[in-house]
């Protein structure tokens, strides 16, 4: 059985080829003549689009592998951050001490 190549090809795609064909038809070539050679253009357009989809999805694959690696060069820096500021910092405990001890102190006097 032959395949049927139109159910592939868009119809846009085979009156554009259908068109070419006819523009570059030659005196006393047969309307047999000028569907192969609108048929040739149809697969020459067809492997066209194919390539240019191929090529396109390996450029969205690109820049989604290149996000990919930079969100993953961010995410570090953001962790080693809160673990900074988590840093234990001598000020609210000598505070603290220095409350409590003003407040015992009062107690004290107060008796």
């Amino acid at each position: 059985m032959a395949k049927n190549t139109h159910s592939a090809i868009s119809n846009e795609t085979v009156e554009e080829a259908q068109q070419i064909a006819n523009k570059i038809q030659k005196p006393g070539q047969t309307k047999e003549q000028t569907r192969l050679i609108a048929q040739g253009i149809q697969k020459g357009i067809a492997e066209y689009k194919k390539s240019v989809k191929a090529k396109q999805r390996q450029a969205d694959k690109e820049q989604k592998k290149q996000q990919k690696q930079k969100q993953q060069n961010t995410q570090p820096s953001e962790i080693e951050k809160p673990t900074e500021k988590t840093k234990n910092n001598p000020l609210p405990w000598i505070l603290l001490v220095a409350s409590w001890g003003l407040f015992a102190t009062y107690l004290f006097l107060q008796k």
